[in-house]
């Protein structure tokens, strides 16, 4: 049986994927922070699918948490990991929480890129593997606004397009998701003062999103963009100068995310 390990695994799109993972009979290792809605989803997927499910509690903003999970485990053969979890801070740079951002950077950066640093070792021995790394619209431009958040997607696009050319011809594949706003607990993190800061233009369905990566992981694709109007967005750098381009982003988070 092969193994798919899912962080972020308890709502959103983290649950969306763990569930067709599951569905394509693959044993599950689901990581998140939340263990009751971890427990949640395990007991939800186990109603609908007949497969061996294992739960860790980790909170993946700590340093080195990337080891603890491959200790947790044994070391098990990964056949399929799927990068997930993430939230966002919305607000100027200048006024902002460095204890959340810092967060956010271990997190979006530092234990994905070692999560997948150990995982890739034994993919490349099997000849065989696949990894997700979930981007997002937001790595194609800068964001006023959520600027670290803009800039730690920005880094994960590079980083899974770089190693994706590294391993072409390996039989192992990186994706990385790019999706716009979707609906998920993302949004109601976004920001501490939830009830202003919430994104009310293009919000796509979680479940619909996961299926688009899922189906572009399964063909090896570099990247996916769900969405023709997020694809126009992508695309929007390339034929306006920066500064525009940032202005634009800025108003548009403006809009999105007040009254």
């Amino acid at each position: 049986m092969k193994t798919a390990l899912v962080t972020g695994a308890a709502s959103g799109l983290g649950y969306e994927l763990a569930l067709l993972l599951a569905k394509d009979g693959y044993k599950l290792i689901l990581v998140d922070i939340d263990t009751k809605s971890l427990l949640s989803t395990k007991n939800a997927i186990e109603q609908l699918y007949d497969i061996e499910i294992c739960t860790l509690q980790k909170d993946l903003s700590l340093p080195n948490i990337a080891q603890s999970i491959m200790d947790d485990i044994d070391n098990e053969s990964i056949d399929v990991l799927i990068n997930n979890a993430g939230f966002g801070l919305f607000g100027s740079f200048a006024e902002t929480d460095w204890e959340r951002e810092s967060a956010m950077l271990h997190l979006h950066i530092l234990t994905t890129t070692h999560l997948t640093k150990l995982v890739l070792g034994g993919m490349l021995e099997r000849g065989s593997g696949k990894i997700l790394n979930m981007s997002s619209l937001a790595a194609f431009q800068p964001g006023p606004l959520m600027s670290i958040y803009y800039a730690s997607k920005g880094y994960m696009l590079s980083f899974s397009e770089a190693i994706a050319n590294e391993l072409k011809g390996t039989g192992v594949t990186v994706t990385a998701l790019c999706p716009g706003p979707t609906k998920t607990s993302f949004q109601k993190t976004v920001s501490e003062n939830t009830s202003e800061n919430k994104i009310k233009f293009n919000m796509a369905c979680a479940r619909k999103v996961a299926h688009y990566g899922y189906k572009a992981m399964l063909k090896g694709k570099t990247y996916a963009i769900p969405g023709s109007f997020n694809k126009f967005l992508a695309t929007l750098p390339r034929f306006v100068p920066r500064k525009t381009a940032t202005h634009i982003v800025s108003t548009i988070q403006k809009k999105n995310r007040t009254n």
